[in-house]
């Protein structure tokens, strides 16, 4: 029996100067063997890219394209992809708020002490 992974994405009609609709999102993968498909590879992953990486050790990687932003979170196994201009803007946002909240949660583990530690 194949599993299913879920995958939870905005999908934002636009467009083209051309007159043709192109969709564009933000598509979040919550395991890390659930990556983006085929079809999402070929249309806006390829060429180019530049790939940057955040947070401790480096786990937090995010891979620049011409169309799109991939982030990828090796701690959680959270993988996103935005496309389009707009949404490759959140991306920036997307790394702060993760990097912010693994460095929060490194300084959560071992603050709580029981009465018997004090």
């Amino acid at each position: 029996m194949m599993s299913r992974s879920r995958v939870r994405f905005n999908v934002i009609r636009h467009r083209s100067y051309t007159g043709r609709v192109n969709y564009l999102g933000v598509f979040r993968y919550e395991k890390r063997y659930a990556a983006p498909t085929k079809e999402q590879r070929d249309r806006y992953m390829k060429g180019e890219c530049e790939e940057l990486h955040f947070g401790p050790e480096g786990q937090i990687m995010l891979i620049l394209y011409p169309e799109a932003a991939y982030l990828k979170d090796d701690i959680d196994d959270i993988r996103i992809l935005f496309t389009g201009n707009k949404d490759k803007q959140k991306v920036q946002d997307e790394v702060r708020r993760l990097v912010e909240y693994h460095e929060q949660k490194g300084n959560r583990t071992g603050s709580f002490v029981n009465g018997r530690e004090v």
